[in-house]
């Protein structure tokens, strides 16, 4: 009788290691052939329902940081609805679950944790084995497959994400090739002015903007922008942005129905979801007037002899009202050798690394202290500068700089 029991046990469990064997094999092929991560979910429950006879089991899967129940069997909506986020990491390893357990696990008795490098990826509760199950065995193949299924998954998501990443920076390098295109490469340089650039994009791409226009009769238009935003999105408002202002500058109107048009423009194409701040300048070289507007953009710094002048009168933002109200044209007479720095708030919202600010009054400082200096060298003495200053911070935002100097 004995020896009867002895190869009932030994055949069943010969059956049990084929089932796994099968069940391995199965789930093994179903990974190579890239099966959805649904389809590996469904093979899962039924290897543990119809191979294992095991009556209640919920898998949680960790998904955007968050725990959802991605597989289960005879699971009550308590549970398949309970937030596990800050319940799970007290699983590290395969154990009984504890008598002061949740509510929602009332009806199970295992745990199963799941571990990528140390990071949990996967739980799963087991409920409803009885004594006469092989319950080591059982629990032990349940491990091993959720291991593989799990991981399997989670390689799945990585590499999504990789190659999400690889289209993402595809795309940007795409837009920044675009939006280098629309950046003035050289500015003009003559007997009456000399202008230079810089641009620093916070992601690659970006939303700041400068330009320069001759609309002839010895008058030049220069003007600085920062779109809302950052990003492929920002720059695609302001290459339609630049393309408005090339058109409508060089029609020479008078400066107040100009910022009207660019107003309107901007609206027309983000129907308020986004605003522009921008300054624009107009220079006339035979009499040396300079009219600008400022419209709620960072205020250029233009220094004659020893004073120095904020350009702030002009309008509000563009891109927030149909009609702007109160529109003021600054106009101010240009001395010889004076020098203008128009600028986006990226720069004076730099941060070292003990929580200062280069604020305005630190720019203004290293103008006077490097006034003499021609703009181009100007412009890459201050970059040099403000990396040094931030230290190993990143750039909070995009940063323009457009120096003039009007001789």
């Amino acid at each position: 009788m004995e020896k009867t029991t002895n190869i009932d046990l030994l055949e069943r469990e010969l059956y049990l290691k084929q089932l796994q064997i099968k069940s391995l094999l199965y789930i093994t092929q179903s990974i190579n052939k890239n099966v959805s991560a649904d389809n590996l979910f469904k093979i899962y429950k039924d290897t543990l329902n119809w191979e294992l006879g095991i009556p209640r089991m919920a898998l949680f899967f960790r998904d955007n940081e968050k725990w959802i129940c991605k597989s289960h069997i005879e699971a009550k909506d308590e549970l398949l609805n309970a937030n596990m986020n800050g319940h799970i990491k007290n699983y590290s390893r395969i154990s009984l679950l504890e008598e002061d357990k949740p509510a929602y696990l009332e009806d199970y008795d295992i745990v199963v944790p799941v571990f990528h490098k140390e990071t949990p990826i996967a739980v799963t509760f087991i409920g409803g084995l009885n004594d006469n199950d092989d319950i080591y065995e059982k629990i032990e193949f349940v491990s091993t497959i959720t291991s593989i299924i799990s991981v399997a998954i989670e390689n799945k998501r990585l590499f999504k994400r990789q190659l999400e990443q690889e289209r993402l920076k595809r795309e940007m390098e795409l837009a920044a090739s675009m939006q280098n295109l629309l950046i003035p490469k050289s500015l003009p340089e003559n007997d009456y002015y000399k202008f230079h650039g810089v641009y620093k994009p916070h992601l690659g791409v970006g939303g700041d903007y400068f330009d320069f226009v001759d609309v002839g009769n010895g008058e030049v238009s220069f003007c600085v922008a920062d779109i809302s935003g950052k990003g492929i999105a920002a720059a695609l408002l302001m290459s339609n942005f630049q393309a408005h202002v090339q058109a409508i500058v060089r029609r020479n109107l008078p400066m107040r129905k100009l910022i009207k048009i660019l107003n309107k423009r901007v609206l027309e194409i983000t129907k308020g979801d986004k605003f522009i701040t921008f300054f624009i300048g107009k220079y006339n070289v035979e009499t040396r007037k300079l009219q600008y507007i400022n419209a709620g953009h960072t205020r250029p710094i233009l220094l004659m002899d020893c004073c120095k002048y904020r350009l702030d009168e002009g309008c509000t933002i563009l891109g927030v009202f149909d009609q702007l109200p109160d529109i003021e044209v600054g106009e101010i007479t240009v001395e010889e050798d004076a020098m203008l720095v128009a600028y986006t708030d990226g720069l004076t919202d730099l941060k070292n690394e003990d929580g200062d600010y280069f604020n305005v009054d630190s720019l203004e400082k290293f103008i006077d202290d490097n006034r003499d200096m021609e703009v181009e060298q100007f412009n890459e003495k201050l970059l040099k500068y403000i990396d040094k200053f931030k230290g190993e911070r990143e750039y909070p935002d995009d940063v323009a700089v457009l120096t003039c100097k009007l001789y």
